[in-house]
């Protein structure tokens, strides 16, 4: 078939990063970033062209779900931060932030893409083993027999994200439910490969976030179910209740068309025979003292109706999301056939009982050993909801991060400036030996590295979203904020109590300097201290894992469009 158009020819561009529309681009996303980043973050509406769905947001999972971007430079960005969100939840702002800031402050470099990437790769390195050293000044261990450290983690969490609308006493009472949800994961008995459990979120929209609450096993919607009337469950002479989980459906349906056709011989129907082999299966679960049946889909009425009479409850439509938490809550095998039915498929349950929440009606399944909770989480309205569910998630996986890490970075911008006082102490005293291992010279490896700091020093100004100055101390190297309408010769110890994480206050004579950020030249210090005390309970701490991976996916993705040379693009 001939075309009815000729085929166009890619599309070359060579030098993407020396192009207006990129760095315009590549500018406006870092500003819009920027802009939601902390706990006065603004928020963002996003919303396709032709109407639907509004999302109200500060956080960077949903923003990038969200956003769409159309130039190639601009999705290899996006792409690697949403892996990196993917992986570890939090710290998708900082990384998208900090990888903006050092492609624009390294092309601002009169310096050779290659040189500078060689530069910034020894610069990680430097960053990656201070960060990982017993030495290491903003980092504080995590210790699992206290419960102030985790409930620091979890607040940080909750605390940056505006648009979930929680004043200081909801933020204390969901810090406490997420670590009890959390130490319900973890199993009792320690073996060689344990694994958490799960807690599952049900909401529970137009209800006081304080009317919030976790309770151990399941929750399954049930809204036939009416409180009034108690509920019998058969129970083994071991008192102990037997369930079996069906994952196929259990209404009775013929099969269908695209199965294959089917030869009927006359006078037989398959609705009676399909009803007939369920009322079988039924017999042999009342025969096998199953108490609870609960079916990913729908059960038959005849056959809840028949199940009923038997002193045996029956549940349908728990949905495909609760499959593998039941079973490993119950130990019970999912049943996929209504043909075969094996008693060894069966797992048990310490009790039942039923539960309402606002006007919905729950089947609450008690386990043994508790290793899969839920979560009733409540919220006035579903766009704070929304924003709510993502953050517990995100504290949830941050909890699990840290289990296997226990170690956590001060928040508040204070690592960022920490890190930027040691970095710019190391390059200044690193030997002539160094420099020509990285192949470069002294005066290159000062510009890449002090645009490095202003980048780390830009992600810490970006806490700050109105008038007020940012200064750091040349003892710890820590983030402080002066709250705005004072004038930059102030005496700054007036104006400051503590620094940006809550570890240190003003009682010492720190010596404060406006933060460089994005301009002015680098002051060169000595190496900065680790605070002397630690107020636990008043810290704001960033997860470890999470930030460390973040540091590391913004300078190699940084890297890899510094070199990227030619963009090509098909344009048919």
């Amino acid at each position: 078939m001939s075309r009815l158009e000729a085929k166009k020819p890619p599309l070359f561009i060579s030098e993407p990063l020396t192009k207006a529309t990129v760095s315009q681009s590549l500018s406006l996303l870092n500003g819009i970033l920027k802009s939601c980043y902390g706990p006065v973050g603004r928020l963002k509406q996003l919303h396709n062209c032709v109407g639907g769905y509004v999302c109200t947001t500060s956080q960077s999972s949903a923003i990038f779900s969200c956003l769409s971007v159309s130039h190639p430079v601009l999705r290899v960005l996006v792409a690697s931060v949403q892996n990196h969100i993917s992986r570890f939840s939090d710290c998708g702002l900082f990384t998208a932030i900090l990888c903006c800031s050092l492609i624009e402050n390294f092309k601002s470099l009169n310096v050779a893409s290659c040189t500078v990437i060689k530069i910034s790769k020894h610069l990680l390195s430097l960053s990656m083993d201070y960060l990982k050293s017993e030495a290491c000044g903003c980092r504080v261990s995590v210790d699992f027999s206290s419960v102030e450290t985790l409930c620091c983690l979890v607040r940080s969490v909750l605390t940056s994200k505006p648009a979930c609308m929680l004043n200081k006493t909801e933020v204390d009472h969901l810090t406490m439910l997420i670590l009890k949800a959390f130490i319900f994961t973890v199993p009792c008995h320690v073996e060689t490969n344990a694994v958490l459990g799960k807690c599952i979120i049900v909401p529970v929209k137009d209800r006081r976030v304080m009317d919030s609450t976790v309770l151990p096993g399941l929750l399954i919607e049930a809204p036939e179910i009416q409180l009034a009337k108690p509920l019998t469950v058969k129970r083994t002479c071991s008192n102990m209740i037997k369930i079996a989980l069906f994952c196929v459906s259990m209404a009775g349906d013929c099969f269908s068309p695209e199965e294959g056709t089917i030869t009927v011989h006359d006078r037989i129907s398959l609705e009676m025979s399909e009803l007939n082999q369920l009322l079988n299966v039924g017999r042999q679960l009342v025969n096998d003292e199953v108490g609870l049946v609960v079916c990913q889909k729908v059960i038959h009425p005849s056959l809840k109706q028949f199940l009923k009479e038997n002193h045996v409850t029956a549940v349908d439509r728990a949905g495909l999301s609760l499959m593998e938490p039941l079973s490993r809550m119950t130990g019970s095998k999912p049943i996929a056939s209504i043909h075969s039915l094996s008693p060894s498929c069966y797992g048990s349950l310490k009790d039942v009982c039923i539960e309402r929440f606002a006007s919905k009606y729950f089947v609450h399944l008690i386990p043994n050993d508790t290793v899969v909770c839920s979560l009733v989480l409540c919220s006035r309205n579903e766009t704070a909801w929304d924003e709510l569910k993502r953050a517990c998630e995100t504290a949830e996986h941050v909890l699990q991060l840290t289990i296997k890490e226990p170690l956590a970075l001060l928040g508040g911008g204070c690592t960022e400036t920490h890190l930027a006082s040691y970095i710019r102490h190391k390059s200044s005293s690193l030997s002539n030996s160094s420099f020509k291992d990285i192949d470069c010279s002294r005066t290159q490896y000062q510009l890449v590295a002090d645009g490095f700091c202003r980048s780390l020093e830009s992600v810490a100004c970006s806490l700050k979203h109105n008038d007020g100055e940012i200064l750091t101390d040349v003892v710890y190297g820590h983030c402080w904020f002066v709250p705005s309408g004072f004038p930059s010769v102030s005496n700054w110890a007036d104006l400051v109590s503590t620094c940006g994480c809550g570890i240190n206050d003003n009682t010492e004579n720190l010596n404060w300097r406006l933060l460089q950020g994005q301009f002015g030249s680098p002051v060169i210090q000595g190496c900065p201290e680790e605070p002397s005390g630690k107020v636990a309970n008043l810290l704001t701490l960033d997860c470890f894992a999470a930030k460390c991976s973040g540091l590391q996916v913004a300078v190699e993705t940084a890297n890899l469009i510094l070199d990227l040379s030619y963009v090509i693009e098909d344009q048919n």
